[in-house]
């Protein structure tokens, strides 16, 4: 039976980021607010788990899971050949609505999908997921809805979707909006925007000058 906690009463925030820290170190799901739209998570050095959540999704293998992290010193341990420009889009756009593609530590034992060496990572600018992220580490994270079903801006959305394929939800009220975050590709030797979200190139230039825009 899944847990619900509101995460706008301080008591019961405080319960549900200790169930959701325990629930996710037990391999199972819980549900965030993120500072785009609600999110379906899961330890993402758990194998199984990420397994469950694509399962709950109904979404396959070739669509990887991307990772949320709850500070950029994280990065350190997770990924390699980190551009000067990546670390400049880091420190401008951290935490924000901006996803890097950038290559992983070959050593990660960690499965999440068909990265092909790559993993998608952001650090979402909303307090109750980065409070869990700086708790149980990072976490593999998609949008929390069905696949083919649109992306859940409150918590009742994301419930009727998954129901008791999750553990825990955590609601945060409504979020912000529906413009996901854009994608950098910063695995090469120029920066590519792969997907303008909440950023458009012409704001990510103002960084990193030379970006590219995947055609």
């Amino acid at each position: 039976m899944a847990r619900r906690y509101d995460c706008n009463d301080a008591t019961d925030r405080k319960t549900g980021l200790r169930e959701a820290a325990a629930a996710v170190r037990r391999g199972e799901l819980v549900v965030l607010p993120t500072d785009t739209v609600y999110g379906i998570g899961a330890d993402a050095f758990s194998a199984e788990a990420v397994g469950d959540l694509l399962e709950a999704k109904g979404r396959g293998r070739n669509m990887p899971t991307p990772v949320l992290i709850g500070s950029p010193n994280t990065l350190h341990g997770l990924v390699t050949d980190f551009s000067e420009q990546a670390w400049e889009l880091v420190d401008a756009f951290w935490p924000g609505a901006l996803t890097l593609v950038a290559r992983h530590q070959p050593s990660l034992q960690w499965d999440l999908g068909e990265t092909r060496g790559t993993v998608a990572i952001r650090m979402p600018l909303h307090p109750v997921a980065i409070e869990l992220l700086t708790e149980v580490g990072p976490m593999a994270v998609s949008s929390a809805n069905l696949t083919g079903h649109p992306a859940p801006e409150d918590c009742d959305a994301a419930q009727d979707m998954l129901g008791d394929s999750v553990s825990v939800y955590l609601d945060g009220g409504p979020t912000p909006g529906i413009v996901p975050s854009s994608i950098v590709d910063v695995t090469g030797k120029v920066p590519v925007l792969l997907r303008a979200g909440a950023l458009d190139a012409e704001e990510l230039r103002k960084v990193v000058p030379d970006l590219e825009v995947a055609s």
